[in-house]
């Protein structure tokens, strides 16, 4: 759910909450108190968070679904937006995320109901390196709300899994399903998206609707705003928009937004030659040594590309910032993040599986840098990238299983820290990627 999720605590204690039976979202009495949990120790204090009065709470019906991952709330539009990046800056970090909808459905069981949901691929990338992965269960009941049916979450440190705290699912630890969206919003309305006191919980309270907000290639009508209540007692603004969902997220200090997302923001024709000039000068930077050659051809195609094209005012403030990085001590890692932003760019007039199939490369000759320059950590956190874009790629056919098997080759790789061998792979991963064609 969250753009910019808050991790939750180990041995944090569940809150003091009395559930009554049959309410799905958490049918509560009067005098319900959940405690609030400290950020910083993870102990639950004596006080209560400030709940809003039962009598405003919207989901508490419990939901009917005949047709679950047809999700075409306007507001929560998972079966019809494919993928939405988003950046921003969080932590004093760069900060991005991907958010796509991966094949099939997983079925959710809880109470004696089984519920089919759309799984929703979630990374977060802090200055270009994987920090975050959810994989998000969502489904439409018949009144076009959307429920939320669990995540599971891993936090990522130095390449590999710190953690997997903020993990549920609807059906396990008596946890249930949770309203992400009504119906149709109105002000005052209040649902509990997550609801497992002491392990995740947010209340939101919807602050106002039918706005107009700066979508990233022009207004967009019919937004809302919300607030959540979390569980440390902390509030967050969030701005949610057709054609979008989640559209952004805190403030300028740290602040999450959507750059772009597809179909809603692609174009029609070709794409414009500035952009292919673009493409290769960053292919050109990316290679593990960023020369001052390197740095000016990529800037003029940088400069010659917003000259020529319509460029979301995010995505063109973080390309510019990260292009001028590339003049400074980490400009390898300035290479990484300016290749992420190109193909972003590229989202507007490519499919999907076009893009990802260069993101693919991307991280496979990312591996390759970092194998030859011994960095363990970020070899096993390149191929946890190309594991995740793998998942939005994989197909039934004979190239397939090539990549597939030198992937788990360079995963065993990378899980004994034989960065030799994962420099080895790197080639033959963009070697099979080649072999697979932009269509499924």
């Amino acid at each position: 759910m969250n753009a910019r999720r808050r991790l939750l605590w180990p041995g944090a204690v569940v809150g003091a909450v009395v559930l009554m039976a049959g309410a799905c979202s958490g049918d509560a009495g009067a005098d319900e108190c959940v405690r609030v949990v400290d950020e910083e120790t993870g102990e639950t204090g004596k006080e209560c968070l400030p709940l809003a009065p039962r009598s405003d709470r919207v989901d508490l019906e419990e939901p009917v679904f005949s047709h679950p991952t047809r999700i075409t709330n306007p507001l929560h539009p998972t079966s019809e937006v494919d993928q939405v990046v988003m950046g921003g800056q969080a932590d004093g970090e760069v900060f991005r995320t991907e958010v796509s909808v991966l094949p099939g459905s997983k079925t959710i069981k809880w109470d004696g109901t089984s519920v089919s949901a759309l799984t929703s691929q979630y990374v977060a990338y802090a200055d270009g390196r994987i920090q975050e992965v959810a994989l998000d269960w969502y489904a439409q009941a018949d009144d076009g709300s959307v429920w939320y049916l669990g995540e599971d979450v891993f936090n990522y440190e130095d390449g590999v899994v710190a953690d997997t705290e903020g993990t549920w699912q609807a059906g396990r630890d008596e946890a249930p399903p949770a309203m992400i969206m009504p119906a149709s919003p109105e002000v005052g309305d209040v649902y509990r998206p997550e609801n497992l006191p002491g392990v995740v919980f947010e209340e939101v309270t919807v602050k106002s609707v039918d706005q107009t907000v700066d979508g990233p290639y022009g207004k967009v009508d019919g937004a809302i705003t919300v607030t959540e209540v979390h569980m440390d007692g902390s509030t967050e603004e969030k701005v949610f928009a057709p054609g979008y969902g989640e559209f952004s997220t805190g403030t300028e200090g740290d602040l999450e937004a959507v750059s772009l997302a597809v179909p809603t923001d692609a174009a029609p024709g070709a794409a414009p030659s500035e952009l292919a000039a673009l493409d290769e000068a960053v292919l050109g930077a990316q290679d593990g040594e960023v020369s001052e050659g390197d740095v000016r051809e990529v800037r003029g195609a940088w400069e010659a590309y917003i000259a020529a094209d319509s460029v979301p005012e995010l995505l063109e403030r973080q390309m510019t910032r990260d292009v001028k990085a590339l003049e400074g001590e980490d400009a390898v890692e300035a290479a990484l993040r300016v290749a992420q932003n190109a193909g972003d760019l590229s989202l507007r007039y490519e499919t999907v599986r076009s893009v990802d199939l260069e993101r693919f490369g991307m991280w496979a000759r990312q591996l390759g840098i970092d194998a030859a320059a011994g960095e363990a950590g970020a070899v096993a956190g390149d191929v946890t990238s190309l594991e995740l874009v793998w998942e939005r790629l994989r197909d039934d056919s004979g190239e397939a299983e090539k990549v597939a098997a030198d992937l788990r080759e360079a995963r065993e790789a990378a899980d004994r820290e034989d960065t030799d061998a994962a420099g080895r792979l790197a080639s033959e991963l963009s070697a099979d990627i080649a072999q697979l064609t932009p269509e499924r």
